[in-house]
């Protein structure tokens, strides 16, 4: 880098934290969690458990896998997501006499298939552990949902008895989850300044989750490779582990009232000397395609277009602060301040995460969910929330609704 500005710019950003695009708590936690009363080492992953009563042991086995991020799950995170930050689930679980093991991975952004793994080895520990012979509740939140599935699913194919009686899933793309496509093409364009944007969203599990997928900023929206081996590997233990019983929570409304964010609007613009230029929309519609102009620090501007793709952004469904976790990233950077009239967009559409619809077309995206048979989906039940809220949000209607179908 021959120019002081541009070597100044990929300074600041490597000093800076960097730009991640996940649900739940961004800071750490102002307060650690309790003692967990074990902690078990797996491969590719860490498991804490807290017994409902320390003096019983492991009798009631529920075991909640993380979700995408990346970098290793922590305790502290994962505690402050399902405990402190909204309604406390985990002090509802025990309360219910549950002993709750918390799932995390290694690398959150590694294969959903390596993490399954740890799940796996996960339930056969709960298993050896256990006191008596309750069956176990396995599930996870957003990609956890889907390392929990294929876990068991590839068990049962393997005759392992995993000893499940019910598996849930919280938010999980079953049929894919969306970050806007000038949001991954910008994590691209800063590449040469700073790569940790461009590796989140090129990770093997980004790759496996988002239904479109770019690699580098000039590329064309598609389903990547990684995407379609998955999906294959899902088709090849049954899709479904068969002998639990299989529920599902979303963080979107079932009516199919959308979330109010328009097509092809400025969600991020550029107003610091470096950035001047950039504007990241949502997703157009129609005869518009221009989904981004991108500007940093060089003098010319490059152009993003993606057409014939359905208005996702505004779609049901638990919503992500892409647009705003980015935004806040780079106005802590001079001379790449923007403004960001617009700071969310949805990330797992409800259809998706019930099961019921691919995200392809508007028509399906929007369909009115409340109104479809049931035999939709891959689920034996599912609830959506009553508003469309952040991706994974822990509300005491949801939690309520878990807790109740618990065997």
């Amino acid at each position: 880098m021959s120019d002081p500005f541009e070597q100044q710019t990929a300074n600041a950003l490597a000093a800076a934290p960097p730009v991640i695009l996940a649900a739940g708590p961004r800071e750490l936690p102002a307060e650690a969690p309790p003692k967990p009363d074990a902690e078990w080492q797996l491969p590719h992953g860490t498991a804490w458990v807290y017994l409902a009563n320390s003096k019983h042991g492991l009798v009631r086995p529920i075991i909640l896998a993380d979700g995408f991020n990346s970098g290793p799950s922590t305790l502290e995170f994962s505690w402050a997501g399902l405990e402190t930050r909204n309604h406390p689930l985990i002090s509802s679980l025990r309360n219910a006499g549950r002993d709750v093991i918390l799932l995390g991975f290694k690398e959150r952004s590694a294969s959903i298939l390596v993490n399954a793994q740890a799940a796996a080895a996960a339930i056969l520990r709960a298993i050896a552990e256990r006191l008596g012979e309750e069956p176990l509740v396995v599930g996870g939140f957003s990609m956890g949902g889907l390392v929990t599935r294929y876990a068991l699913a590839k068990m049962e194919t393997e005759d392992i008895d995993h000893q499940t009686s019910l598996y849930f899933s919280w938010d999980s793309p079953h049929r894919g989850a969306y970050i806007p496509l000038a949001l991954q093409a910008f994590a691209h364009y800063i590449r040469k300044l700073n790569p940790r944007f461009s590796d989140q969203m090129n990770s093997p599990a980004a790759r496996q989750l988002l239904r479109w997928h770019i690699e580098t900023w000039e590329d064309t929206p598609a389903v990547s490779q990684e995407r379609t081996d998955f999906l294959a590997a899902l088709e090849s233990v049954g899709q479904w582990p068969r002998r639990p019983r299989r529920i599902a929570l979303a963080n979107g409304v079932g009516t199919g009232l959308g979330n109010g964010i328009p097509a092809g609007a400025t969600a991020v613009k550029g107003k610091g000397l470096g950035i001047t230029g950039t504007d990241l929309r949502t997703q157009p519609t129609g005869t518009d395609s221009l989904a981004a102009t991108l500007r940093v620090i060089t003098s010319q501007k490059a152009e993003v277009h993606a057409p014939g793709l359905p208005d996702v952004d505004g779609a049901p469904g638990g919503t992500l602060e892409g647009f705003g976790i980015l935004a806040d990233a780079l106005n802590k950077i001079i001379g790449l301040g923007v403004d960001h009239p617009i700071r969310s967009h949805c990330f797992v559409p409800a259809v998706s995460a019930v099961d019921v619809r691919d995200i392809d077309t508007r028509a399906d995206l929007y369909v009115n969910i409340d109104d479809l048979p049931p035999e939709e989906s891959g689920f034996d039940e599912f609830v959506l929330a009553s508003g469309n809220e952040e991706h994974t949000k822990i509300t005491a209607e949801l939690g309520t609704w878990l807790i109740e179908r618990l065997p």
